[in-house]
């Protein structure tokens, strides 16, 4: 009875770790058949021993990344973000957008001119003047994250 506990336990802890691979099935490489120490649950050791196949197995490329459940391409990246990062850079980046997708530099102006006209504005005011101009949805903390980003780049353009 203990088995399964523990082994939710531990999908649960790679999946806090975003390092729960979606799709353990598709590893097909013996040793994570055969051995309970490999997890195909993991893709960062999924991976790792996919490298490691062809570095010093002398495996094809195109066979191991087969066996592991990965393309050809997925394997060079591997490759180049374990030789750039190390080990953390196997582990997959978190999904969604990147930075202020709707602040673009023309949202990002009216804002300024805004604060420039009332420096007393709000973020959530600001928010409600972006969506009346631009028809966006804007969320206040979002504005906040991009007022503290550039006062910080202004910052740094300045000299001494």
């Amino acid at each position: 009875m203990s088995g399964p506990k523990r082994n939710d336990s531990k999908a649960d802890a790679l999946r806090a770790s975003r390092t729960l691979h979606p799709h353990p099935e598709a590893v097909t490489d013996e040793a994570f058949v055969g051995d309970d120490f490999f997890d195909a649950r993991d893709v960062v050791q999924v991976k790792y021993e996919m490298l490691r196949r062809v570095n010093e197995d002398g495996v094809s490329v195109s066979s191991t990344a087969a066996a592991f459940g990965f393309s050809r391409q997925s394997y060079y990246q591997a490759a180049a973000g374990l030789a750039a990062g190390g080990l953390p850079a196997l582990v997959p980046a978190k999904s969604g957008p990147r930075g202020g997708h709707k602040l673009t530099g023309e949202v990002l102006d009216h804002i300024a001119s805004l604060l420039v006209a009332d420096a007393a504005l709000r973020p959530a005011q600001l928010a409600e003047l972006v969506g009346q101009r631009f028809g966006l949805r804007v969320h206040p903390r979002s504005i906040e994250r991009a007022l503290k980003r550039s006062e910080g780049h202004d910052r740094s353009s300045k000299s001494p």
